[in-house]
């Protein structure tokens, strides 16, 4: 399979969205949607990295599925309003390589 660029991906997902009459849900809804995932991976990285293991009685997911549901309401947040998430990328990419560029110690440098 050939890698699918981040365009082909917000298309994808709306050709998935487009099928159905109820369309992106609001601007808000997906914020709140969006929350709830967050709030998922946090109880994930818990469990794998943190002090509260999982109960026996506890679905069995993943920090990639919940990752992937982040990038999906991500997408979806993007496509209702028409953002182009490859340029938002490009945009933050320049922030960060410009406003903090001198912010964090690069590896294999030497300071004199």
């Amino acid at each position: 399979m050939s890698e699918r660029t981040l365009k082909d991906i917000q298309q994808e997902v709306d050709t998935y969205i487009s099928q159905f009459k109820e369309g992106y849900f609001s601007p808000l809804a997906m914020l709140a949607r969006m929350s709830e995932e967050v709030g998922e991976l946090a109880r994930e990285v818990n469990h794998t990295y943190g002090e509260k293991p999982k109960k026996s009685t506890e679905a069995d997911n993943s920090i990639e599925l919940e990752l992937g549901d982040i990038l999906f309401i991500t997408i979806c947040f993007a496509n209702s309003l028409g953002i182009d998430l490859t340029e938002a990328h490009d945009k933050i990419m320049h922030k960060f390589n410009t406003r903090d560029a001198g912010r964090w110690t690069k590896i294999n440098t030497e300071t004199t």
